[in-house]
């Protein structure tokens, strides 16, 4: 059974421990605040991974994410391929005005388009300015820290272990493939006839002109 004004007598610990500390006030703007490395500030935007799924704008709760996009064609990549479509961002917005920094955006991103970062000056005296475009997302993603080194003894991610057996792959292709073409280059030089070679009139004997007069004569 609680003892009766606990509750209190901790709260009275509390004040009566921090009235003999002296206060300290950040100087800001002067003197910036060591801001947490995961710091929730803005939204920024890597769009070089942007695709246009439009996942991170179907699953914001407050539909502050604007997206418009169009449709180009690329050729084949080979000769008698088909030709394919693809999304070209246009236009990526967020009103910040309405964002309630939740970073679902962040989490369903599947191709790491979207980051937190620190940064947290962009108050505005318009609350139409706080509607950002891709520049200014863009601008915002070189603040964007590092993340935390991995665990030397963790197990290698299964995205880097797949593109480096991709990777592998790849090269022992091309190694092949040089290897193969050296061999048929090979194989037509020796299929190849050789010329005769050029021989020096002054000492091939078949060559030789009739001699001059009065040699050989004793």
């Amino acid at each position: 059974m609680a003892i009766p004004g606990t509750g209190l007598a901790k709260g009275l610990a509390v004040t009566l421990r921090t009235m003999t500390k002296r206060s300290v006030t950040d100087q800001y703007p002067d003197a910036l605040p060591a801001l947490p490395p995961r710091s929730r500030g803005v939204i920024a935007l890597f769009e070089e991974n942007c695709t246009v799924c439009m996942l991170c704008a179907r699953e914001c709760p407050d539909w502050c994410i604007y997206i418009d996009s169009h449709k180009e064609t690329t050729p084949a990549a080979a000769p008698g391929g088909r030709e394919r479509s693809r999304n070209v961002l246009d236009r990526f917005a967020i009103d910040f005005s309405l964002c309630m920094y939740c970073g679902i955006c962040i989490e369903v991103c599947p191709f790491d388009a979207l980051f937190w970062s620190p940064e947290f000056e962009y108050a505005e005296t318009d609350i139409l300015e706080l509607t950002h475009e891709r520049d200014k997302l863009r601008d915002w993603m070189w603040t964007v820290p590092a993340p935390p080194a991995l665990d030397p003894a963790a197990e290698e991610p299964k995205e880097i272990a797949a593109a480096r057996k991709a990777a592998d792959k790849l090269i022992a292709a091309q190694a092949q493939a040089e290897a193969q073409a050296r061999a048929e280059a090979r194989a037509q030089t020796e299929a190849r006839p050789q010329a005769p070679t050029a021989t020096d009139p002054a000492t091939d004997p078949a060559t030789e002109g009739p001699s001059a007069p009065g040699e050989g004569d004793s």
